[in-house]
């Protein structure tokens, strides 16, 4: 009797640590499987003819004829989010971010067996980027968001108008030029060793928009009100130019970033905000010799500051259990970027042995990782609702996210969807998506840590690429330390 109930007692014990579908690794989650899934939600937002190797068996062929309203071929890319519309500024930020863990998380992305995953997601984007990029001019957006928000329809079953927007040099946009000018010029980077000469092209097609977003000044009001830029284009162009010396490490993009650039001291990190992540970056130059970067030191410690809730300086809201709440719409995407930026902050910390300074207190590399881990832990799981925040992973997660393709069943080819009867057929109905979005991180709890699982709020239960793009550096990061 006494073997059979330690027999019981070694079973309750695996079942408590491996349970929830082995959601729990030695007390903390399975950072390893957040990490794949978070990766698959980006190959569920892809839009053009998929690979054959495609992992997610309910997405087709959609938008094969993009571009064709412009006699130009713009297939491919991806959705922003729940609709089916390709935003050219928040997809240049997804690239930009995914290279940048890329590359420097690099090992740890590698030992998860998740790296070659990552770059054909980039690759995803920086082939249609390559597409959109033509002589003075770049397509910006493809579909019209007025149509496509009155109709709720896969994007394999659409029929609305997929019309092209473009900047050029009587209608700029340097925001978006800029942007697209980093992400390629991160690119090139990531597959300099795999593939020097489309490594190449990324690189020549990332200095002409950066010259085109420096020359034709101006800020493009064709993605409002969905994509407005409020913070202006100087954040860009500081960021294009920090990644394309990173790529180069010519002195002329130094040069730009010292005499011309404006920095400013912020506590958010955004696919309209870029300061932030150029002043890290910047910083690490400054830790690895480059004295006269001291300003964007001092303006990346400031960031750190305005966030951590025991800084003297701490400027954001944060929910009663501690999460980083901005805004109530898509707040997620301000969880995971200030978890991507302390993660790769704390590692410099710890490689440099250097110490954040807010006021009288001092923080360590420990401090801000655990930061980020607190903030990545509550999206999956950890948490007052005990529930998570990713489709597809832990306990009891989101089963109405606010996503078309998710939401709306595959249909036999010869069926007609209207948009008049879409809505109340798939929208407004309270069930679970007949389609797993595995891997999305959705909008997130209100302000007072409230979780919402319906598929009307879409504040709440939207998710978007630029949200699980900044989780995988985090995630990565956190599946290697076991």
């Amino acid at each position: 009797m006494g073997i059979e109930r330690a027999h019981w007692a070694i079973i309750v014990v695996w079942l408590t640590l491996f349970g929830e579908k082995l959601m729990l690794v030695n007390g903390n989650f399975n950072y390893k499987e957040a990490l794949t899934k978070s990766i698959i939600f980006l190959e569920a937002q892809r839009s053009g003819k998929l690979p054959s190797n495609n992992r997610v068996p309910w997405r087709g062929d959609s938008a094969l004829d993009d571009g064709k309203l412009a006699n130009v071929d713009l297939s491919g890319g991806y959705y922003d989010a729940g609709d089916n519309v390709k935003y050219g500024l928040p997809m240049a930020f997804t690239v930009t971010t995914l290279s940048w863990a890329a590359l420097f998380y690099k090992q740890e992305l590698q030992a998860a067996k998740e790296l070659g995953h990552v770059q054909d997601a980039i690759k995803w984007g920086t082939d249609y980027f390559l597409k959109c990029s033509q002589s003075q001019k770049l397509y910006v957006e493809v579909g019209d968001p007025n149509e496509d928000h009155k109709c709720w329809v896969r994007p394999e079953k659409m029929k609305t108008k997929r019309t092209v927007l473009m900047i050029d040099n009587k209608t700029p946009g340097t925001e978006i030029a800029a942007e697209t000018a980093a992400a390629m010029a991160a690119a090139s980077i990531v597959f300099r060793s795999i593939d020097p000469e489309y490594a190449h092209r990324l690189l020549n097609k990332a200095k002409l928009l950066f010259e085109f977003a420096k020359s034709h000044k101006g800020t493009f009001d064709g993605e409002c009100p969905f994509y407005c830029s409020y913070s202006g284009y100087n954040d860009e162009l500081m960021w294009a130019a920090t990644w394309l010396y990173y790529a180069t490490r010519k002195p002329m993009y130094m040069k730009y970033i010292q005499d011309d650039a404006i920095s400013a001291s912020v506590s958010e990190f955004s696919w309209d905000l870029k300061y932030a992540g150029a002043q890290i970056l910047l910083t690490q130059l400054h830790f690895q010799g480059q004295k006269d970067l001291e300003e964007f030191k001092v303006h990346g410690d400031s960031f750190i500051c305005s966030v951590l809730p025991d800084s003297p300086y701490k400027q954001i809201r944060m929910t009663p259990a501690s999460l980083v709440h901005m805004r109530d719409g898509a707040n997620m995407q301000y969880v995971t970027s200030a978890a991507f930026l302390f993660t790769v902050y704390s590692d410099l910390l710890a490689k440099h042995k250097q110490k954040v300074t807010c006021g009288d207190k001092q923080f360590n590399s420990s401090h801000l990782l655990a930061f980020a881990k607190k903030q990545i832990d509550y999206i999956l799981g950890k948490n007052p609702a005990d529930r998570s925040y990713m489709v597809g992973f832990g306990k009891n997660p989101p089963k109405q996210a606010h996503h078309r393709g998710a939401s709306v069943p595959r249909s036999a080819k010869d069926e007609v969807a209207t948009c008049s009867m879409s809505f109340a057929k798939w929208l407004h109905v309270d069930s679970p998506n007949p389609n797993e979005l595995t891997g999305a991180i959705v909008g997130g709890p209100d302000r007072n840590d409230k979780f919402v699982d319906k598929r009307t709020e879409s504040s709440y239960t939207e998710p978007c690429t630029y949200v699980n793009s900044l989780a995988i550096g985090p995630l990565a990061k956190l599946a290697s330390l076991g």
